[in-house]
């Protein structure tokens, strides 16, 4: 199989932006709450009193389904679970299976990122991404998909329901957007690592195939 002109080890130039609805566009965070347990030494008291809002059995760490409950889009609707699972991933270093304080210091800045970048590819503030947004996207994160390819991702990751062609209607929430484009990094990735010379093809086993595809988020 092949692959021109890919790679993007970095998203773009992120902006910043804060958590919460607050009224008014966005495209999504962390809701409103608060905790009543003290914070470790040295820890900034606003993102303590977010940890304590999503540990809510207040077993000092994060399970998935707390981060699932805090975690809304634009729009107030809940994160998509896998989205929650992948996140769960990228920052529980210790593989315990929940988010400790100081893991959740690096995943509350790593959305926090991706809102702005969010905002940076939402040309119209729809608060979702639709099929030219996310072409824009993808391009400048340096990942070249072709028509066929963008129409796939389009449909893997628009929320069942719906339609959002280039400049149609709905298209991919806050959640999902990330979720895209870490899978289609990492899946990049796995490709330059079978493709050293950057030919834009590789042949591949059967096993090497699997050994991929089941890496992949």
């Amino acid at each position: 199989m092949a692959y021109n002109q890919y790679g993007g080890n970095q998203y773009g130039g992120p902006q910043r932006g804060g958590y919460g609805g607050g009224g008014g566009y966005g495209p999504g965070g962390f809701g409103a709450g608060g905790g009543n347990y003290g914070p470790p030494p040295g820890a900034d008291p606003q993102l303590w009193q977010w940890f304590t809002t999503v540990d809510t059995d207040r077993s000092g760490s994060i399970a998935p389904t707390e981060l699932q409950q805090a975690l809304v889009n634009g729009d107030w609707t809940p994160f998509d679970l896998d989205t929650v699972k992948l996140l769960m991933t990228l920052f529980d270093t210790d593989r315990s299976g929940t988010v400790g304080f100081n893991e959740f210091q690096g995943l509350w800045k790593y959305i926090k990122d991706w809102q702005g970048v969010f905002r940076h590819f939402d040309t119209d503030r729809s608060g979702s991404i639709d099929g030219q947004e996310l072409n824009n996207a993808l391009r400048q994160f340096g990942y070249n998909l072709s028509p066929e390819l963008l129409r796939m991702v389009q449909r893997k990751y628009i929320p069942q329901g719906s339609t959002a062609g280039v400049g149609g209607p709905g298209g991919i929430t806050f959640d999902r957007f990330v979720r895209c484009c870490v899978v289609i990094k990492q899946l990049t990735e796995a490709f330059q690592k079978l493709d050293p010379y950057h030919t834009g093809s590789v042949t591949m086993n059967y096993d090497t195939f699997m050994q991929t595809v089941l890496q992949a988020p």
